[in-house]
């Protein structure tokens, strides 16, 4: 996935927007509804906030219903997982492979191919349109 990006919490809040912190550096969650890349419908990639590793390509983007941007299945390599235990019921947490940065929590209820839907806070999310 390339080199780790490593910055102390000082620079992390130098780099980024306030809401892109608080959900990549300490793990919030947006409300439903309230990121514009919900709407999104135009070819391109989905990448990290953070760090601008490329997560997701357009092409598995899907409408969820769940309020935030959803995808079935993330670039190979991009994305790792943990046990996110903070609710009363265990949630697998979905974390940039590259810098760390909270992006959202993946569940077993999406669609075909995978059946996954990685449930993602656009605020940790930046769209790169497709060149033409």
């Amino acid at each position: 996935m390339g080199d780790q990006v490593e910055k102390s919490d000082a620079e992390w809040k130098q780099a980024l927007k306030p809401d892109q912190y608080r959900v990549l550096r300490q793990h919030g969650t947006e409300r439903p509804g309230a990121s514009p890349l919900n709407d999104e419908k135009r070819q391109g990639e989905y990448r990290c906030a953070g760090c601008g590793t490329v997560l997701f390509d357009s092409s598995t983007k899907y409408e969820s219903g769940s309020g935030w941007p959803s995808f079935f299945a993330p670039r190979e390599g991009a994305v790792e997982t943990s046990l996110d235990r903070t609710l009363l019921m265990p949630r697998t947490e979905v974390h940039c492979a590259r810098c760390g940065g909270h992006l959202g929590h993946v569940f077993p209820d999406g669609p075909d191919p995978t059946g996954e839907r990685y449930c993602m806070n656009g605020a940790a999310l930046a769209f790169e349109p497709a060149k033409k």
